[in-house]
């Protein structure tokens, strides 16, 4: 089939989102998919990522199986996906389990985020990846029965679907919902990687992914592939203070922090705690942000939707971000397979799609992905005004104990069925 009788998709994010649609669709004969990203080199920014089981059978699925090995993710021993230390004694109080059925392979698993970028991108060709692209618009033309894509350096491109995959602040969401922008939460985490020599002196350092819980604070941390380590401290502030706002609103998502302000958190904690934050040799700071869920996700004469944290800007998602944007471009790439098979062809071309159909399509990626999404859009919420409620109240330790020992089972997160949800929103569609 030629490039023109393709269908041409448009990504815009190149974050793990966009690249796992991108891998999903990259041997569909019918389709011609292209990514803009907008920063000058393909480098993630951050600290650690997690997948859960979901994310982990989903790049497996995708065969970016190289991803699933030692080499780029870090899974612990006690194959428990969490640990949670109290942060005076060091006890182990409670910890997380996975089902049964997860196999060990897909057990949740930690990354660097720039290897498990590095990782995708390598599964996609090189030539269909836009550097330096920033979205600014993007409208639809009748004549041509496109949209027309126009990025920051007056640059423009064609295309007949655009997928929205540009991170939790995204420009293309609020380009066609002006009103959905985000807001700080409060919570600031402080993440940092770094080489284990570090922290190699460090008695006792845990070998796996811990969380130590204290009544106002929190300590993450995790060892790495290739010999890294991470640690990550958060705090709650109310959002609503002028004075926190601005701070936030102020800092980027990766800006430099200080080590002495992370020291200072957890002074008062256990000698571990203190010997490995005294070891951390940098900081990054971030403003957790979030927005409200979406009406809907086909936006732009039903030509356009989105993906990961531009569909679903969270604010936290209990560490399954990463998981819901590969879930994401899994499943918008099956919708789109579906409306070029609807024939009963192996693949269409473009100019017997109408614009009705692709709407169709990603009504049922909507339907697949969107009820999932806002549960957990919902769940966080909850949870972040329950934090922004304890902001200087004192807890006992048994009220401590307490909250560690009866968290919520959030397995129907991190163990969700894509591919069930996918057929179940098959049934009902009209494609």
């Amino acid at each position: 089939m030629s490039d023109a009788s393709k269908l041409r998709i448009a990504i815009i994010g190149a974050g793990i989102a966009g690249l796992t649609a991108a891998i999903a669709l990259k041997d569909e004969p019918g389709v011609d998919v292209q990514i803009y990203e907008k920063t000058s080199e393909l480098r993630e920014v951050g600290a650690t990522i997690a997948l859960g089981p979901n994310g982990m059978r989903t790049l497996e699925r995708l065969g970016v199986t190289d991803a699933l090995e030692e080499s780029v993710a870090f899974r612990n021993e006690s194959r428990h996906p969490m640990i949670y230390r109290h942060y005076m004694t060091d006890e182990v109080v409670s910890f997380d389990t996975h089902s049964d059925s997860v196999e060990p392979q897909h057990h949740t698993a930690r990354f660097f985020r720039p290897h498990l970028q590095q990782t995708l991108a390598r599964h996609i060709d090189p030539s269909t990846l836009h550097l330096g692209k920033a979205f600014q618009a993007c409208i639809f033309d009748d004549e041509l029965q496109k949209l027309v894509v126009t990025f920051t350096d007056g640059s423009t491109e064609l295309a007949h679907i655009l997928l929205g995959a540009d991170g939790i602040h995204s420009p293309v969401r609020q380009f066609f919902v002006p009103t959905s922008k985000t807001r700080v939460t409060g919570w600031t985490t402080f993440r940092s990687v770094f080489p284990t020599s570090h922290v190699e002196h460090v008695p006792n350092l845990p070998r796996e992914a811990v969380h130590i819980w204290g009544p106002d604070r929190t300590l993450f941390v995790t060892p790495l592939a290739q010999n890294l380590y991470s640690v990550v401290g958060s705090h709650q502030e109310d959002p609503n203070e002028p004075q926190e706002t601005a701070q936030h609103q102020a800092a980027s998502w990766d800006s430099t922090g200080s080590v002495e302000d992370l020291r200072e958190f957890y002074k008062g904690w256990s000698p571990l705690v203190r010997s490995i934050v005294d070891a951390t040799p940098y900081t990054k700071v971030y403003p957790n942000s979030a927005a409200d869920g979406l009406e809907t996700w086909v936006l732009g004469n039903g030509r356009v939707t989105l993906a990961g944290d531009a569909a679903h800007a969270h604010g936290g998602a209990y560490a399954a971000g990463g998981s819901l944007a590969a879930d994401d471009g899994w499943a918008f790439a099956q919708a789109v397979k579906q409306l070029l098979a609807r024939d009963g062809s192996a693949s269409r071309p473009s100019s017997t799609v109408d614009g009705g159909e692709i709407a169709e399509a990603l009504k049922l990626y909507e339907k697949t992905r969107k009820p999932h999404t806002d549960r957990v859009q919902q769940t966080v919420q909850r949870r972040n005004e329950v934090m922004v409620r304890r902001i200087g109240k004192v807890e006992l330790d048994e009220e401590l104990r307490s909250r560690m020992s009866n968290r919520p089972d959030l397995r129907w997160i991190h163990e969700h069925d894509v591919v069930y949800a996918f057929s179940e929103a098959l049934k009902v569609s009209t494609l």
